[in-house]
């Protein structure tokens, strides 16, 4: 591992005695020219010991008060039929949020019961597959929302012996997230209830008029790459002062609370990874020290990790073309180096900023740097994908570029703009690699053009 932020890098990576980048045991140079560039290449071992590590180490500390709690993989960071499966195997239960990704959990065969659905404007047609589906629960975004799931459950004729279950979404105006774009638990925005003037309250009680629907609990999601405990704590404590609010008003005490997900992961060096054992052991604490001021029994709690499993486990390999020496207005010199992808394949740094680094992946290259840009290939002047790196001096035409912590939102968020076809998901570990999901093709593109 020398040379490499272990804080950033997969665990299966490290570097050849010339410098070249290996992931789980294969050189990056063989699984350039084996699966072309640019190519997402996820280190499956490593996630296991994610998907495993939020597992026990949430289940160790909820024990620990009398609680119990499920780990949710959130699918919305990046799904595939293979990694719906090794969430499931590896004790998680599957988090959807359209009828597209409810359809990969089915395909991968992970029972109805273990999956959940999302969605602020979900579908007639998704809300009844999910029933159908006999999915564990549908996450309410709307007061409107639990009329039409009552609905289109007598529908499908369910009734109080055989009830859908359902939570509800609430906003509890903890602000959270390292951009506007990803902080989703302030009121003036599109997901959930408001705790305000006694909305999600009012839609707590809406649902326990249908006997069609199984209230489970309350449901809450502040935002996204968070790596202070404290914002999970605010919102817990909301939560179940909500959950209290509904026992007094009603009798009706929530057996479960979903307190989100959003756990940030370490991007560029410098930055640390987050210590999940702790994280879970402070955020059961306050939970049971919240519980007893309330004078109330700990509820099952939910969590929904995505990023933070799937993120770290995963480096883009891009081919090097143009390498352009600008000089700027202050007389310094800016080096751009373009590769093969861009924003189609990483559309996070031009839609929020966000932070990435790069080493070259087939050599270890000359020890002078330079003040570097890595850009894409489309055409936007904002298809960056590093801001500002060192590169080595020689970085030249032809060279590989490693891209680790891709792993969430690169695949999943992937465009085909200006028609560049969508990379392919290869797992690699020790001895073996394999296509989870193959390279888009222009006859893909083209197959739906219909002339």
């Amino acid at each position: 591992m020398t040379g490499l932020d272990v804080a950033v890098w997969p665990s299966g990576a490290g570097l050849d005695d010339d410098g070249a980048l290996r992931l789980a045991g294969h050189g990056a140079t063989d699984l350039a020219a084996e699966h072309d560039t640019p190519v997402f290449v996820l280190d499956e071992a490593m996630f296991h010991e994610r998907a495993r590590l939020f597992r026990d180490a949430f289940t160790a500390a909820f024990e620990a008060i009398g609680s119990g709690v499920d780990v949710y993989y959130a699918g919305k960071s990046f799904l595939s039929v293979a990694v719906a499966r090794w969430a499931y195997a590896d004790g998680l239960r599957v988090d959807t949020c359209t009828g597209g990704e409810l359809a990969v959990a089915l395909r991968a065969q992970v029972p109805g019961e273990a999956i959940g659905l999302h969605g602020n404007n979900k579908s007639d047609s998704e809300i009844a597959r999910a029933i159908d589906a006999r999915v564990g629960r549908i996450v309410l975004d709307s007061v409107a929302e639990v009329g039409r799931v009552a609905a289109a459950a007598r529908a499908a004729g369910r009734g109080p012996h055989d009830r859908v279950g359902v939570m509800v979404r609430v906003t509890t105006g903890i602000h959270a997230g390292g951009h506007e774009f990803i902080a989703t638990a302030h009121e003036d925005q599109k997901f959930g209830i408001s705790v305000t003037g006694g909305q999600a309250l009012a839609a707590l009680r809406e649902v326990l008029t249908h006997p069609e629907l199984e209230l489970l609990g309350a449901h809450s999601h502040i935002g996204s790459q968070i790596q202070d405990v404290a914002a999970f704590e605010a919102n817990a404590r909301v939560m179940l002062a909500l959950r209290a609010d509904l026992e007094r008003a009603t009798g009706v005490l929530m057996p479960e609370l979903d307190l989100g997900g959003g756990y940030g992961i370490a991007y560029v060096p410098g930055e640390e990874a987050m210590d999940v054992p702790a994280f879970a052991r402070s955020l059961a604490a306050t939970v049971q020290r919240v519980c007893a001021e309330l004078d109330t029994t700990v509820p099952r709690v939910s969590i929904e990790p995505g990023r933070a499993v799937v993120g770290p486990t995963t480096v883009t390999l891009y081919r090097v073309g143009v390498v352009k020496p600008v000089t700027l207005d202050d007389g310094s010199v800016r080096t751009y180096v373009a590769v093969d992808g861009g924003m189609s394949d990483n559309i996070r740094p031009a839609l929020y900023g966000a932070r990435y680094t790069a080493r070259l992946a087939n050599r270890a290259g000359s020890p002078e740097t330079v003040r570097a840009r890595v850009v894409g290939k489309h055409c936007e002047s904002g298809d960056i994908v590093i801001d500002e790196v060192a590169l080595p001096a020689d970085v030249a035409p032809g060279d590989l570029l490693a891209v680790p912590a891709t792993g969430a939102y690169g695949r999943s968020m992937a465009s085909t703009y200006n028609h560049v076809p969508r990379p392919p998901v290869v797992a690699v570990a020790e001895g073996t690699s394999r296509v989870l999901v193959r390279r888009e093709t222009e006859d893909d593109l083209l197959a739906l053009d219909l002339g």
